[in-house]
């Protein structure tokens, strides 16, 4: 049996899918206008990604050098748990602040329970993204974006309020439905519905772009988000990620990884991170979305995407 109380700071490690050690590799900060990316990486880079039934877009970049990789970089896509991010970043700089007690205990209530966090259910059924949300505040996450420079990476719901989206999609009747009646039915059972709830821009729990994520990801990798202490239990968290059937697929033997997938399967996969490679951190972002084809297939090219980057620059 799983303790209804639980502490802030394994809320997050939860909601991030939990912590390791931190590795931390020496790297040149801020060098810009190194050699240019070889024209054949960006080619097999942007032909695996085509040849796939799916929207995708993706952008590297090797901190060390400044070079880059992209296709499409700059399209607005579905985060979906992606956009735990700078949820994170926003709560670690709240406990720097004195406005979060990471060790505070809460105690969840029936009416707190909602679906959805993928793993976060494994670790403490009901334990949910949505009071997390709550209690920092939806609006300061996108304040926070805001002050930073980001002006396509927002956060746009609740999990409870995409999941109550859905079901009033669905059929207006079910706005009656009470969270707890949300919570107890879960996501409608209807792939085509859902394939279309999932492509509409206005019921996306969040917004961004492959080159917006990457950056955002550089600046945790420099410390430039939070204090040392904070950002070196966030890249832990990033670095105890359970699922490994995207970008470590053909790589987590080989270097260090910490990354956050975003799932909604079998129409969205989603996975960014920081590649440890031995000539410095590389930083990658890789969001597909409307997949007709294999999600295997899917899962499997951007574990290729992940090893061709690390092929050409990761020694």
């Amino acid at each position: 049996m799983h303790s209804p109380r639980t502490a802030w700071r394994r809320v997050i490690a939860a909601v991030m899918s939990a912590a390791l050690t931190p590795c931390s590799t020496p790297w040149a900060q801020g060098v810009t206008g190194g050699p240019a990316t070889s024209p054949t990486l960006q080619a097999r880079v942007r032909a695996r990604l085509d040849s796939l039934h799916v929207a995708s877009s993706m952008y590297a970049k090797q901190l060390a050098t400044g070079r880059e990789v992209t296709a499409r970089a700059d399209v607005p896509v579905n985060t979906v748990s992606v956009i735990k991010i700078p949820i994170m970043v926003l709560a670690y700089r709240d406990a720097a602040a004195g406005r979060l007690n990471l060790n505070e205990r809460y105690t969840l209530r029936a009416e707190d329970l909602r679906a959805g966090t993928g793993v976060l259910k494994r670790f403490a059924p009901g334990l949910t993204l949505t009071y997390l949300i709550e209690r920092l505040g939806l609006n300061r996450v996108n304040q926070l974006l805001d002050s930073l420079g980001y002006h396509e990476t927002r956060l746009r719901t609740t999990i409870g309020q995409l999941f109550r989206g859905a079901w009033e999609s669905w059929d207006p009747k079910y706005a009656k439905l009470t969270d707890g009646e949300i919570y107890q039915r879960g996501f409608p059972d209807s792939l085509r519905k859902a394939f279309a709830y999932a492509q509409d821009s206005s019921k996306w729990f969040g917004r961004t772009t492959a080159r917006e994520t990457a950056r955002l990801l550089e600046q945790l990798e420099r410390g430039e988000l939070a204090s040392p202490a904070s950002t070196n239990e966030m890249r832990g968290i990033l670095q105890w990620q359970l699922y490994y059937s995207r970008l470590p697929q053909r790589i987590r033997f080989r270097v260090p990884i910490g990354h956050k997938t975003g799932d909604w399967p079998p129409i969205v996969a989603n996975d960014v991170g920081i590649l440890y490679a031995a000539s410095g951190p590389i930083v990658i972002a890789v969001f597909t979305s409307a997949n007709r084809g294999s999600f295997a297939d899917l899962e499997a090219t951007i574990g290729r995407v992940a090893e061709d980057i690390l092929d050409a620059w990761g020694s």
